[in-house]
C-alpha cells in the first residue's frame, strides 16, 4: 500500500470513526442525555493556547473567539490521530481485512484522553470525580469510546470493501 493511499484510508477512518461517534450523540442527545459541548472543547483549547491548562469550570472561563469551530476541528483531528495511531500499531494489512477486537480495544483505550486529561483539565475531576454523577459519566465516556472503536472498525471495513 502506498504512502497517499495510506494517508487517504487513515482520513477515511479517522473521519468515519468520528462522524459515527457524533451520531451516537446525537441519539443520546435526543433521549435527553448531555453529551460533550465541543464549544468547551475549544474554549479549553483556546486557553491552552495562552498558557493556560487547568480551569475549575470550563463553562465559567472566559470564552474562545470561534470556541465552537475550533472545538469541532479539534475533536475531528483528535480522530484522524487515534486512527493513525490505531494504524501504526495495527499496519496497513489491517485495512485489506479489518477485524473487531483491535479497533475496540483500541476504542476502549482512547478513553483515557477524556476522563484523565480532557476532564481533569476541564474542571471535571480525574474519571468525572467533580461531576454530581462520577460513575454515570465516566461509564458514559467508555461507551462513546467503544462506539469510536466499532467506527474504526465499520468504516475500515466499508474501506475494504471498495
Amino acid at each position: 500500500m502506498g504512502v497517499t493511499v495510506l494517508l487517504i484510508s487513515t482520513l477515511v477512518v479517522g473521519i468515519g470513526a468520528t462522524l459515527v461517534m457524533d451520531v451516537w450523540a446525537m441519539v443520546l442527545r435526543r433521549l435527553g442525555v448531555a453529551t460533550l459541548n465541543y464549544a468547551m472543547l475549544g474554549r479549553w483549547a483556546g486557553h491552552l493556547l495562552r498558557g493556560r491548562v487547568h480551569h475549575a469550570a470550563i463553562a465559567k472561563a472566559e470564552p474562545i473567539r470561534h470556541e465552537r469551530v475550533l472545538g469541532w476541528a479539534l475533536h475531528y483531528t483528535i480522530g484522524l490521530f487515534f486512527a493513525a495511531a490505531l494504524l501504526a500499531l495495527q499496519g496497513a494489512d489491517w485495512l485489506h481485512a479489518p477485524t473487531l477486537l483491535p479497533a475496540l480495544t483500541f476504542g476502549l483505550c482512547t478513553v483515557v484522553a477524556p476522563l484523565c486529561i480532557l476532564q481533569p483539565a476541564m474542571g471535571a475531576g480525574w474519571f468525572a470525580s467533580k461531576t454530581p454523577a462520577p460513575l454515570r459519566n465516566s461509564l458514559r465516556s467508555v461507551a462513546t469510546h467503544l462506539v469510536f472503536g466499532s467506527g474504526l472498525y465499520a468504516t475500515a471495513l466499508l474501506l475494504s470493501l471498495v
